[in-house]
């Protein structure tokens, strides 16, 4: 998980947080087989691969946003509520998930080329 969802889950309240870690737990368990209607693709991400885990708590739909990177390792990028906000959620968050992923991938494939040199 990267530091923007980090500090998103630990700001939520504790309802919010058992919602996400049920989900959490779903992904883990099912991997790259988990669909609709507990997670899908993202459109408009320039990652093929984005996904969203597509939570309910309380009645309010929350969203996880997700890649698997080249390790096949789920990477929860970045996460928001759409209530009151459906109309631009995507067009902010979309953008702050494709950022995040890319970092990531950097990070991943710098650390990767140290190890192969160090061997």
């Amino acid at each position: 998980m990267t530091d923007t969802f980090d500090a998103w889950f630990t700001a939520s309240d504790d309802a919010t947080k058992s919602c996400v870690i049920a989900s959490m737990v779903l992904l883990k368990n099912r991997g790259p087989l988990l669909n609709r209607p507990y997670a899908d693709t993202v459109k408009g991400s320039q990652y093929a691969n984005m996904k969203e885990l597509r939570v309910q708590c309380r009645g309010e739909p929350l969203r996880l946003f997700f890649a698997f990177d080249i390790r096949r390792c789920a990477i929860l990028l970045c996460a928001g509520n759409k209530v009151g906000n459906e109309k631009r959620f995507y067009d902010v968050m979309i953008p702050l998930a494709d950022k995040e992923f890319a970092a990531h991938l950097k990070q991943l494939t710098e650390k990767e080329q140290i190890e192969w040199v160090e061997h």
